[in-house]
């Protein structure tokens, strides 16, 4: 398989997760599960779907590479930019357009699988590139992402960002 078919199953493999991921909470509420995905309807809580489905898929993503020996390099350093990268490119077009005219699941279903098409985009060249190393660092700063995101689903800031307009709640519900 080539990294380019590689990057595309990707795309749609966290397509799917991403979608699996807005309701499985309801399904499994747990304190790990919190952890891994949204508790509410907040804009900050969405970012977890973002972030577990492209990590997640890079859990499937490993395997896949090992089986088909597709040849990558940086992987986890992909990982860590690709999910990060993806949260801040959704916040800078969202949040204009959702100060402007309000929520609306067109437009924030759309942006996502935009902002899915960017960073598998990005993902292919630096897969591609030659390998820059500190492994370990960059599992670091993945894991560091959940520690954020767990400690600020349990101490949310009280601001529009975390703020679940439906449930008029913040952090669970």
């Amino acid at each position: 398989m080539s990294l380019k078919k590689s990057r595309v199953i990707a795309f749609f493999g966290t397509l799917v997760l991403s979608f699996l991921f807005h309701f499985l909470y309801d399904f499994i509420p747990s304190f790990i599960t919190s952890i891994f995905l949204p508790v509410n309807e907040s804009i900050w809580e969405h970012m977890k779907i973002l972030y577990s489905s492209i990590i997640f898929y890079g859990i499937v993503d490993y395997f896949l590479n090992r089986k088909f020996s597709i040849g990558y390099n940086n992987f986890f350093l992909n990982l860590f930019i690709i999910s990060f990268s993806s949260i801040l490119i959704y916040l800078a077009i969202f949040l204009p357009i959702y100060f402007k005219i309000g929520e609306s699941m067109f437009l924030s279903i759309g942006l996502m699988v935009f902002v899915f098409i960017i960073v598998y985009y990005i993902s292919y060249f630096i897969l591609g590139s030659k390998e820059i190393g500190f492994k370990y660092l960059w599992i670091c700063f993945i894991i560091f992402g959940y520690v954020v995101f767990g400690y600020l689903t349990y101490r949310p800031i009280h601001n529009q960002l975390f703020f679940d307009t439906h449930h008029e709640v913040y952090g669970i519900k």
